[in-house]
């Protein structure tokens, strides 16, 4: 099993629990401290034999300081040398398209082919910030991904006339240096994320999510691949799970209790979720899919496959029984903020004594 490790690159100062978050919150100190910090993960991680770093796309809020994912991903492509980079998204219904065809293809050159592309649909919220409808939001999205994946592969100049994208010629450079492309994987949360992916050969993710749902997916996922002739390999099927690590579990859980909840969902953002639920943003099962973003607490987050915490051997078994349930090809590692030394060191402790263990999984 492959290990990842991705940081959202949150803003680590107080700020107030709605959306968008007023801009007087915001410390420029505060600020480039968080990004170092998560530069700081990120290249520790490539020194302990990390097989990705991950990077991704929010807007407007500390829960992450990345509103352009490329941008953070171009300058990890002369940081972190020996790594997989991965994009988990762009967000690709309110975004150009050819422009993220572009985008990535250069970060693969940068790169020298390590570049992993999660083209996504994003959170329902970030629908508001550059003003298109959730509802359109899925239909969008798959003409977009086919757009992108056209444009990294043909090699003629070509015009595209779609119900959402018009183009009079693309013809990108520079290309993708990997062939046909860089590896593609989407959200499959929802049984609609499935059955695409299975359609057209794409990996899968899982973030946000429970390791019961997430093995219901997957079955889901498997099975339609099945029926369009094809089986997924195992590093196609990637889980997103929280961390933290000490060397006790007494001391994890102490750590993860004194740092208390950072909150991330506020009334305003819950107000924009239930408009565009009703749009049909969620597909065919809303309430499914809106359940598993419901909070827990840490025990309970631990049992339900959410949260890694404790010494490495307990995180190590933690990360066992998700194998068992799933058998994902990539776990995908968020490690908790918990002060700098204290999140460097769980990053240390997971990378010498949890990662190569998971190596013979």
């Amino acid at each position: 099993m492959k290990v990842a490790l991705f940081s959202p690159v949150p803003y680590l100062g107080d700020a107030p629990a709605i959306w968008p978050v007023p801009a007087e919150a915001y410390s420029a100190e505060v600020a480039m401290a968080s990004t170092q910090l998560a530069l700081e993960q990120f290249q520790l991680a490539d020194e302990l034999g990390f097989d990705w770093v991950t990077v991704a796309e929010h807007h407007y809020a500390p829960l992450s300081l990345t509103p352009n994912p490329a941008v953070l991903a171009g300058a990890l492509t002369q940081r972190v040398r020996r790594a997989r980079i991965a994009l988990l998204g762009p967000t690709l219904p309110i975004l150009n398209p050819v422009r993220v065809a572009e985008e990535v293809a250069m970060l693969d050159t940068l790169s020298g082919g390590r570049v992993i592309a999660g083209l996504l649909r994003g959170t329902s919220n970030e629908y508001v910030t550059y003003d298109v409808n959730p509802a359109e939001s899925r239909e969008r999205f798959e003409e977009a991904l086919q757009l992108i994946l056209r444009a990294w592969t043909e090699p003629q100049p070509f015009g595209w006339l779609g119900r959402y994208y018009e183009y009079r010629s693309v013809s990108i450079w520079p290309r993708p240096v990997q062939r046909p492309h860089p590896p593609v994987y989407i959200s499959a949360s929802s049984p609609e994320g499935g059955e695409f992916a299975a359609r057209h050969r794409l990996g899968v993710g899982f973030a946000f999510t429970t390791v019961p749902l997430a093995a219901e997916a997957v079955r889901h996922y498997r099975e339609r691949a099945a029926e369009a002739g094809w089986e997924p390999a195992e590093d196609q099927v990637l889980y997103r799970v929280a961390a933290h690590l000490a060397e006790s579990d007494e001391q994890a859980l102490q750590d993860l209790e004194a740092r208390g909840s950072r909150p991330s969902y506020s009334r305003s953002n819950r107000a924009i979720d239930d408009a565009s639920a009703g749009a049909g943003y969620y597909g065919r099962d809303a309430a499914r899919q809106r359940a598993r973003l419901q909070r827990h607490g840490l025990r309970e987050r631990i049992g339900l496959g959410q949260l890694l915490a404790g010494s490495p051997d307990t995180v190590l078994a933690q990360a066992r029984a998700i194998h068992e349930a799933l058998r994902p090809g990539v776990l995908e590692v968020v490690f908790e903020a918990v002060g700098r030394e204290k999140t460097l060191r769980a990053v240390e402790l997971f990378g010498t004594r949890v990662l190569p263990c998971l190596r013979e999984l």
